[in-house]
């Protein structure tokens, strides 16, 4: 989503004097448009002529407004410039600029970010407040979350705006060109990676149970953990723990090394200072993950326990009817899959909010939620997707389903969302890719009124994902995206990383080549207004002739062949 003004593309008329009984803006008869004037939301009061001793005429002329709220201002075309004495002038204007700035960002607060985009394009006040408005920072912080890497040296002035509009054009590159890399490192299946983005790392491991490291730019492997003595099927990691959870129980944690470039050590004999083992669970660890307080962890023993990251002691036990696949946090509540339901709880009292029955014919699997945590989705045994929305109505939580799609033919192993995409993971070997924007409302508040921020269609299947992706064989087990790239792992044994930088890069050639001839066709335009204004083409082409001075005769056919035979 781009927003491009033009700088001259608003001109401040000289001739308009200050009136604060008027609340649009009026210029001299002789400007005013026969077009009829529609406006919404504003009262236009009586309009009274100027008697300056010049003009010699004393008459007052009051032309009453009518005002409806649906069909704007109905009588204000009739004031043209034959309607209104040529004496008649005006004091002036009132518009929105004219507010005071902290009203200003409140009206704009209101708006979506395309509207904002928008509005900064009316006049170089409205320019200034809605590029510097706070409401970048939000809409950047709902969609993606706020950046949890140092911001960098040539970041460090740009405006909200500016940082969530160069996001948004990055989102387009999952449908452009891309290149694959292959990661050889690991002797069995890949059960789960993860993509520290902030960091530029990757973490990977499965049936070896080794947790590899790798550089996310060039592949490479970085480090490697000893075996842990089990299945690896959950690793989660931030920049200052590393977690890995195996299939006898236990968490084992990495500390960041201070001034260490890629984070934490692996190699070598355990070290006491940098390196935890947490026991608690009591079957194979199956999911795990990190905020900035906590750790979860869910297991097959049916609980989701909740583990103080200062004190590396469980807390919170959450208890199941089934066994627990997947759960996905979000500040003070949890999602996990359980059987084929999915619960929805309050972590800091352990409660239960609510329970989405049957989500999926078979277990549910896989499980993935916006940063917002308004939208959660869900992928089964039956090989389909759908997408809730979590609604927070203060007595009570529900979960109402938005939509679904069945993109695979086997089962849906793992999901992962970087807004707008979805991408999934299936045992059929295709990840299939899922922009949910146009499930999305455009409003951004609501006016004090809680509503669905979703379009909730009807009957239940919608239209095929926008992109497959192929390469491997069977059974991906796990996928994460970020960074312009997808990361996945599977029986193979191998990681594979579809790279997108490379259509990043052709889609910014391609805009500024846009602007190039965007520019160069005005440029033209302007260059033939004014000889148009001179006098016409033929003055043109007169002109044009006198001005060349090498006259050239090219020889005919005839004359050519003759010249030849001689």
């Amino acid at each position: 989503m781009e927003f491009e003004c033009p700088q001259n593309s608003t001109e401040i008329s000289q001739n308009l004097i200050p009136n604060p009984g008027i609340g649009i803006d009026i210029v001299e008869p002789n400007q005013l448009s026969p077009k009829p004037i529609y406006t919404e939301g504003i009262e236009i009061p009586d309009i009274v002529p100027n008697t300056n001793a010049e003009s010699g005429k004393g008459e007052n002329l009051k032309r009453a407004s009518k005002f409806s709220s649906k069909k704007g201002i109905k009588d204000l075309g009739s004031l043209n410039q034959s309607s209104l004495p040529g004496d008649v002038a005006f004091d002036g204007r009132r518009s929105i600029t004219d507010l005071p700035p902290a009203l200003i960002s409140e009206i704009l607060n209101c708006l979506d970010p395309k509207d904002l985009g928008i509005v900064s394009c009316v006049n170089t006040i409205l320019l200034e407040l809605s590029t510097e408005h706070h409401a970048w920072k939000e809409f950047y912080s709902e969609r993606w979350g706020l950046p949890a890497a140092p911001v960098a040296p040539d970041t460090v002035d740009k405006p909200w705006k500016e940082i969530f509009v160069e996001r948004e054009f990055r989102s387009k590159t999952f449908m452009g060109r891309y290149s694959m890399d292959v990661l050889h490192g690991h002797t069995e299946a890949v059960r789960t990676v993860f993509l520290l983005a902030s960091a530029k790392l990757i973490f990977t491991s499965g049936y070896d149970s080794v947790v590899k490291m790798w550089d996310m730019e060039n592949g490479l492997s970085i480090s490697s953990s000893r075996p842990l003595g089990c299945t690896i099927r959950a690793v989660a990691a931030d920049r200052r723990l590393l977690v890995a959870g195996g299939t006898d129980g236990f968490i084992h944690c990495w500390r960041a090394v201070e001034g260490l470039s890629h984070l934490f050590e692996l190699k070598g004999p355990q070290n006491q200072n940098n390196e935890v083992r947490l026991w608690g669970h009591e079957g194979p660890i199956t999911s795990l993950a990190l905020d900035l307080t906590r750790i979860y962890s869910g297991s097959w023993d049916t609980s989701v326990r909740v583990w103080d990251r200062l004190s590396m002691k469980c807390t919170t036990v959450l208890r199941h009817s089934d066994w627990v696949w997947g759960f996905v946090p979000h500040d003070t509540t949890v999602a996990s899959a359980s059987g084929s339901d999915v619960y929805i709880w309050d972590t800091i009292s352990g409660t239960l909010l609510t329970i989405v029955h049957n989500a999926h014919v078979g277990n549910t699997y896989a499980l993935a939620r916006s940063h917002t945590g308004d939208f959660l989705f869900t992928g089964g045994e039956d090989g389909t997707i759908h997408m809730y929305e979590i609604v927070n109505g203060g007595i009570e939580t529900e979960a109402w389903q938005v939509a679904a799609w069945a993109p695979h033919s086997g089962p849906v192993y793992s999901l992962a969302f970087e807004f707008p995409w979805l991408v999934s993971a299936s045992s059929d070997g295709k990840l299939a890719l899922i922009d949910v924007r146009k499930l999305l409302r455009t409003s951004k508040r609501a006016l004090g009124k809680r509503v669905s921020k979703a379009k909730h269609l009807s009957g239940g299947i919608v239209e095929p994902p926008q992109r497959m992706l192929h390469g491997f064989k069977s059974n991906l087990f796990s996928v994460d995206i970020g960074a312009d790239r997808i990361i996945c792992g599977g029986e193979e044994g191998v990681v594979r990383i579809w790279n997108f930088s490379e259509a990043l890069e052709i889609e910014r050639r391609a805009r500024a080549l846009r602007g190039m001839r965007l520019e160069n066709r005005m440029r033209r335009r302007k260059v033939q207004t004014e000889l148009s204004s001179k006098g016409g083409r033929s003055d043109q082409c007169s002109v044009a002739a006198k001005s060349s001075s090498v006259s050239c005769i090219w020889p005919n056919k005839r004359g050519m062949s003759g010249k030849l035979k001689a």
